[in-house]
């Protein structure tokens, strides 16, 4: 069978796409990618006539070249059939001069439900070829966990761990991590923040004592962030729907170009945004929006990544974070799908905290991208204008993606919503200058002033018990896989 994925750093070490899911990561610590992606050219006439279902099909189809067609029609089925609130799954709407694409109606209201409904799918299916078992570590700034959580509970032959940071999610998010219950799931506090979490659990995939262990019980050790392509090719398909819904509203021909705006920290929203993009999307700019912790911003201006920098709590927390493990896969591309180069970079990232692309990449990266960032008070007063402009009420984490896209001259312009106004009750209440004296409180009074009515699975918390309660440190991390496949077993 076609191999038909290599790692970033070394593009010697070939995966198929059912391989590549399973893995996670590559063994040489970098990430997955198909180098023939440009080459795979979609047919936008078709996009635009096909419902969601039939696109992630077919967009999937030419990203994931070992699936049948067959075996994602089922996955995708299952994944989508019931359990999105909007018919649309992605619906665009127009807020201002400002097209949104509304990702929050999965089952956690959070963008990563488009994709954690499906990598399950996609990784169980791959699993049948196999007699393994597979047990996901994944550490999260507060929104992957509970996605993965949801989508892997209770999945037969797989375990899932999910390491956040103590102390440093929103209250909505904690809750929905700590009343998860599934007979597979473990969830973890980690003391430190988000990069500390993910950087442990990068070291723990490629630590061989592990590893060796893990063989021995015949289990995969494998990711759920955005670091696994199974997670990130979901993600391409609302790009394209986003575009169609466009031609149809008639605010572009067919052909026309389009800019995005992308509230991201871990890079990986933008970058499935860049896969549409080399497989025919017609996008003017990509804008990367940042909030404080602007990492990203700055090494959009300055082609030098450094993460040797004060992290900063914001209220915008899954956007917390230092080190954007997607944008190695960016650089793969842009560098000319240049292996050996990319590996001297992440090793300097590694050794030193930063890395230099220098001029003559920085210039050829500016041709499609660019990015701001937006501050808590920035973004506070960006809730209060568009509310008070549209009655539409938006998240910390869109408002940040909304500033910059109205910064931007050229239109139309889409910014992705990437997650619903009730994770962030409190933070989105006191920037309409509305006290509440907590989440629950808060979730009742933005109901009044929401467009969309509280979602049913943030309304049940309220009533669930607690049942993960362990805070560990960072060196405690091994011990919980360990034990995860102790269990698994």
């Amino acid at each position: 069978m076609e191999k038909n994925y290599v790692s970033t750093r070394n593009d010697q070490i070939q995966a198929t796409a059912k391989q590549a899911v399973l893995k996670g990561i590559a063994p040489d610590g970098g990430l997955f990618v198909r180098p023939d992606l440009d080459q795979v050219q979609l047919d936008l006439d078709r996009i635009i006539d096909q419902d969601y279902m039939e696109n992630a099909v077919y967009i999937l189809s030419g990203l994931l070249g070992d699936y049948t067609e067959e075996e994602l029609k089922e996955c995708v089925k299952n994944a989508y059939e019931n359990s999105f609130a909007a018919e649309e799954i992605t619906p665009l709407k127009k807020v201002g001069d400002v097209y949104v694409l509304e990702l929050f109606h999965g089952p956690t209201s959070a963008f990563k439900d488009v994709a954690l409904t499906l990598l399950p799918q996609l990784m169980s299916t791959a699993l049948k070829a196999t007699d393994q078992k597979a047990l996901i570590m994944t550490a999260t700034s507060g929104d992957t966990g509970k996605a993965a959580m949801s989508g892997f509970q209770d999945v037969d032959r797989i375990g899932i761990e999910v390491f956040y940071p103590h102390n440093k999610v929103s209250q909505m998010q904690y809750r929905q991590m700590a009343t998860q219950e599934g007979n597979n799931v473990k969830v973890f506090a980690v003391e430190g923040n988000f990069d500390d979490a993910q950087t442990k659990v990068k070291q723990l995939f490629m630590d061989e004592e592990l590893n060796k262990k893990a063989a021995e019980k015949n289990i995969m050790l494998t990711s759920a962030n955005s670091i696994n392509i199974g997670r990130l090719v979901p993600q391409v398909v609302y790009y394209f729907e986003a575009y169609k819904d466009l031609v149809k509203e008639g605010a572009i021909k067919a052909g026309e170009h389009v800019s995005f705006c992308v509230p991201t920290g871990n890079f990986g929203d933008v970058l499935a945004g860049y896969c549409a993009y080399m497989m025919g999307l017609p996008v003017h700019k990509f804008y990367v929006a940042s909030n404080s912790n602007k990492v990203l911003t700055d090494f959009l201006n300055t082609g030098i990544y450094d993460k040797n920098r004060d992290f900063v709590q914001t209220i915008s927390p899954s956007m917390d974070i230092l080190v954007s493990s997607n944008l190695e896969r960016l650089l793969y591309y842009m560098s000319g799908k240049d292996s050996e180069q990319v590996a001297e970079w992440m090793n300097d990232l590694n050794t030193k905290g930063r890395y230099d692309i220098g001029p003559d990449l920085l210039a050829k990266i500016r041709e499609l991208f660019d990015g701001d960032f937006v501050t808590d008070l920035e973004t506070k007063e960006t809730i209060k204008d568009v509310y008070e402009q549209t009655k539409i009420v938006l998240d910390p984490h869109t408002a940040i993606g909304y500033r910059v896209a109205k910064e931007q001259t050229e239109r139309p312009i889409v910014t992705l919503a990437t997650a619903s106004p009730y994770k962030f009750s409190i933070d989105v209440l006191d920037a309409l200058g509305i006290d509440s004296k907590d989440e629950w409180d808060a979730l009742n009074k933005l109901e009044a002033v929401c467009q969309d009515p509280v979602p049913a699975g943030l309304a049940a918390l309220e009533q669930k018990e607690i049942v993960h309660k362990e805070v560990i440190s960072v060196d405690q991390m091994l011990d919980a896989a360990v034990q995860g496949m102790e269990e698994l077993v």
